[in-house]
């Protein structure tokens, strides 16, 4: 006997353990540690903050009299608002602005708006005490024209009429813009429905993909809507499964974000020695697992390590259920995923869209998805467990005791590689 090797899954705020035969299990695939210490959080905000890429220091940037606008991430990105926003506001106030003349807003995409509960605890209170703090409203948008790429540049009034704008964010992979951060906090994050349903409209180009930034046309066309309303300084953190943030980097937008795409690429970009008959998923906890509609980027990390014809096991608690509603309505349509495709490709639909990568991925492999708040659902492409023993007991059943076994216990930050033969 070979005996067994024990994981614990993060799911929720907690976690679920499983065990596998050891001689079946390729390997635990995480993101790299990069040989880092502990990280003093606050110490490497500071640090960015003092050596900006492309651009001086916020306070020497910012001047008394400009109304400064911070964007930040909402509740369904692991962006550490309440551990950033200090810091900026300690800049802003080192440049002369006032709190007064500062707002920070809440960059929603197309996400539901966060409630005063959330928001006090999304920015921290000693900070929603000092400064106004807002939803964007998809609704009170200004235009600012076309990109090359034909989508309308529509973005959140405050954003547009701001004197200086900062945007804070965390960079991950994002399976269709190639990484999260950067630019996206404008667009999307405070964009119109219309500019997001354009712009998310070519992630079904080849190119766009996870980890891909080059000939990215997602990625290029949401730089470009940005740079029409202007972004003045940018603070992007890269953090690990505990939420602790591991780097940080400020300074130009574009720059700045590329040097934390990097060290993403380093550290999630892991080669695996082969595809796996089995691969079990994490999409890495709360808030990762607060609905389907976020979990689905960990699904799509782990398609890149399974066989075809293979089984993902999504572990993901999705409380919220699939967390929107036209993403659901697809999901719940009862078409098969190559009719969802067929739908998408005749004309795109936000929250469709997510059905629709969903799709993709079934067409390559059968995908178990254990939550036991939805599996009494019946979803397009996916099979619902309420445990993770019952999901593995018949992925067994169905590949056989042989069949080689992976794990991705943070399959939103980890985009397996096959390594060179």
């Amino acid at each position: 006997m070979s005996g067994t090797t024990s994981v614990e899954l993060p799911f929720g705020r907690g976690s679920v353990s499983v065990a596998i035969p050891s001689g079946n299990l390729i390997g635990i695939f995480a993101p790299r540690e990069l040989g880092q210490a502990a990280v003093d959080e606050a110490a490497a905000v500071r640090r960015a903050l003092d050596n900006p890429v492309g651009t001086p220091r916020l306070r020497d940037l910012a001047r008394r009299g400009q109304k400064v606008a911070v964007i930040t991430s909402d509740l369904t990105r692991p962006c550490p608002s309440e551990r950033l926003l200090p810091p900026v506001l300690d800049e802003l106030a080192a440049a002369g602005v006032p709190d007064d003349d500062i707002i920070i807003i809440i960059g929603l995409g197309l996400h539901r708006p966060m409630t005063e509960a959330e928001l006090r605890d999304g920015v921290g209170e000693a900070v929603f005490r000092r400064v106004r703090v807002i939803n964007h409203d998809v609704r009170d948008t200004i235009s600012l024209g076309r990109t090359s790429f034909g989508t309308p540049v529509e973005v959140f009034r405050p954003v547009v009429e701001a004197d200086f704008r900062v945007c804070l964010g965390n960079v991950e992979f994002h399976y269709f813009a190639g990484y999260s951060g950067g630019a996206k906090a404008v667009v999307p994050g405070c964009a119109s429905e219309g500019t997001v349903t354009a712009n998310h409209a070519m992630m079904v180009r080849p190119e766009a993909q996870a980890g891909r930034l080059e000939g990215n046309p997602v990625r290029a066309d949401l730089e470009e809507a940005a740079a029409m309303v202007g972004v003045d300084f940018l603070l992007n953190v890269v953090v690990d499964g505990e939420h602790r943030i591991v780097q940080a980097v400020a300074g130009d937008s574009r720059a700045a974000h590329r040097v934390g795409c990097e060290w993403v690429a380093q550290r999630g970009k892991v080669p695996i020695p082969a595809l796996a008959d089995i691969v079990l998923v994490s999409a890495g906890g709360y808030p990762k697992d607060v609905n389907l509609y976020q979990a689905q980027k960990a699904l799509d990390n782990a398609a890149y390590a399974v066989k075809p014809g293979g089984i993902i096991i999504l572990v993901a608690e999705c409380a919220e259920g699939c967390g929107n509603r036209t993403f659901e309505q697809w999901m719940t349509s009862g078409d098969t995923p190559a009719a969802l495709l067929e739908r998408i490709q005749e004309r795109f639909v936000l929250g469709g869209h997510k059905a629709a990568a969903v799709a993709v991925v079934a067409q390559k492999a059968q995908i178990f998805f254990v939550s036991p708040s939805m599996a009494a659902w019946r979803l397009a492409g996916m099979e619902t467990y309420d445990s993770l023993d019952a999901a593995l007991t018949e992925a067994w059943r169905r590949v056989g005791r042989g069949a080689t076994v992976l794990l991705l216990p943070e399959g939103g930050s980890v985009l397996p590689q096959v390594a060179a033969e």
